[in-house]
């Protein structure tokens, strides 16, 4: 029980919000940390000696090395991914996947151990400093949510440029491995939301921290998937093969990803540090979202050869012109709330196309005003068209129960 007392006062000191967390290519919400839990006292007159060491010793493990990322997080960012690399974020990764089997014995169909544990996690996003709960479900729910903030935090490592002695540089396959892991990290908050919210009784689901709220746990999964179609987009924006269709489509298929992330997240009570940026970083990519489908829609329509679609395209343009504006404000606004973070150099989707936004809005303006009167320029948006998603959550299936259960 050495590790458990040596990290106690480390997991106290996480609630601290940090000053500057350095580069952010993607936001992830100050990591919920595991306290020590004493499966001895709880379970030693029911379960095998072995059985109670494994589950101690595994989620000791993971309480170790939560509380390690945690604080490395909380670092400027570039500095903890050339100090680590990435292999911290793997290795608690492992750590949650080798507890999860062992944990699941403990709700398994007609277990009388569910409630035996009381389990206490650090929140971060909520105003209550931890919350504690006497149900192994409330763990499995929490394990699976930091499972996916580390799938996160492993996209924010690869998506981060890497300096060279050409400046900053990403690789496409870097920007494919973090849809991958995206999809990943959106797999497991789909389970955690479909199958393990459920099982919790409704009057502690009321009790769960904002944190682990639905509204929070929908907006993540449409977050992973938009920060997914940002990366296509920028892919195909990079392709001399993509169609201006594929570019609109890609676009269009984001703003609905952002949208209902906004839906879920802006009227929870996120008040923290933490909460606020996190509310804050979803109206800036959701605002650049529509900077991209207008521009792209506006395009398209400009290539009609009537004059309201010439209409319409100036007036989807300088919509995209003004959400441009906006996800400008919205940026400044989340980087400078505590803690305060930083852009990288800019780059995907943004690096082409706040340049081709403004150009592209005053070039098309001023023709199609020489063409036709000021007057008859359309003053509100085109609607935008309504694209079925393609992009789906991983399938992700709890794993079977350990064999010290048998």
């Amino acid at each position: 029980m050495g590790c458990s007392l040596s990290t106690s006062v480390d997991v106290d000191q996480i609630r601290r919000i940090p000053k500057n967390v350095g580069e952010l290519a993607v936001f992830v919400p100050g990591l919920r940390i595991p306290k020590p839990v004493n499966f001895s006292q709880s379970l030693g007159d029911n379960l095998s000696k072995s059985l109670v060491e494994r589950l101690s010793g595994l989620r000791t493990q993971v309480v170790v090395m939560a509380s390690q990322e945690a604080q490395t997080a909380v670092k400027p960012r570039r500095k903890a991914a050339t100090q680590h690399g990435g292999s911290m974020l793997s290795d608690l990764q492992q750590s949650l996947e080798d507890y999860l089997p062992v944990l699941l014995g403990l709700v398994k169909e007609g277990s009388k151990l569910q409630n035996s544990v009381k389990f206490v996690w650090v929140n971060q996003e909520d105003d209550i400093e931890e919350t504690a709960m006497s149900n192994a479900w409330y763990e499995v729910l929490s394990v699976l949510h930091l499972m996916a903030m580390v799938s996160f935090s492993q996209a924010n490592l690869s998506l981060l440029p890497k300096t060279s002695s050409d400046g900053y540089q990403q690789t496409d396959e870097s920007k494919r491995t973090s849809v991958d892991v995206f999809l990943k990290g959106a797999g497991y908050l789909g389970f955690a939301l479909n199958h393990v919210l459920p099982q919790l009784p409704s009057e502690l689901r009321k009790e769960l921290p904002v944190d682990l709220s639905e509204g929070v746990l929908q907006a993540l999964c449409q977050q992973a998937l938009g920060q997914s179609g940002d990366i296509q987009l920028g892919l195909a924006i990079d392709c001399t093969k993509a169609t201006l269709a594929v570019k609109r489509r890609l676009a269009c298929e984001m703003v609905k990803y952002w949208h209902q992330a906004y839906d879920n997240i802006v009227k929870l009570p996120l008040t923290s540090g933490w909460g606020e940026k996190h509310q804050l970083y979803v109206k800036w990519k959701y605002a650049e979202a529509q900077a991209a489908a207008y521009y792209y829609h506006g395009i398209i329509l400009d290539e009609g050869n009537t004059e309201k679609s010439h209409l319409m395209a100036v007036s989807a343009l300088r919509t995209a012109e003004q959400f441009l504006k906006e996800s400008n404000k919205e940026c400044e606004a989340f980087h400078t709330t505590r803690p305060v973070s930083k852009n990288p150099p800019i780059w995907g989707t943004m690096k082409y196309l706040s340049e081709k936004i403004a150009k592209d809005t005053s070039i098309k303006g001023r023709i199609n005003q020489d063409l036709y009167s000021h007057e008859r320029i359309v003053e509100t948006a085109p609607v935008l068209p309504d694209f079925s998603v393609a992009l789906k959550p991983d399938d992700y299936q709890l794993p079977p129960n350990d064999p010290l259960w048998n």
